[in-house]
């Protein structure tokens, strides 16, 4: 079904005509962006990594401590959509605890059920923390 808005009564209704679509986040999505968990920099980073999206602009830094071979602290800055920084968020989350090699498993899809998912037209937000750990394990290996 199609949906346009009317401005006359300010709602959402079936039409032929003008399209309008609603992106649904899940409620785990909205909260990270909402209150972002290990937003901001880490003092004393073991790496510290940066990649971009080219296509939409958003731009994610990723800061890791290392200690014993384990990742034990993650603090990232995004700008970008809520999807990347709700995701940035998540991935700060899915990294703690973990070593380099653990690390090496972390999947767009892995990040994307974090969130308890996401539409597709925002996936790249997962591929762009996924780039992000890629980028952070050549660096601390």
């Amino acid at each position: 079904m199609i949906f346009s808005w009317a401005a006359s009564s300010g709602s959402a209704r079936p039409t032929g005509n003008r399209p309008y679509t609603v992106l649904v986040f899940s409620q785990k999505l909205l909260d990270h962006f909402r209150n972002p968990r290990n937003a901001g920099d880490l003092p004393e980073a073991t790496a510290t990594v940066e990649v971009r999206n080219p296509v939409c602009g958003d731009v994610l830094r990723l800061a890791a401590r290392i200690e014993n071979g384990r990742i034990v602290a993650a603090r990232f800055r995004t700008e970008g959509c809520v999807a990347s920084i709700a995701a940035s968020s998540a991935l700060t989350d899915l990294l703690t605890g973990k070593s380099a090699s653990e690390a090496r498993g972390i999947t767009p899809e892995a990040v994307a059920d974090g969130l308890g998912g996401l539409p597709p037209s925002t996936f790249h937000a997962a591929q762009l923390c996924a780039d992000a750990v890629a980028a952070l394990v050549r660096k601390i290996c």
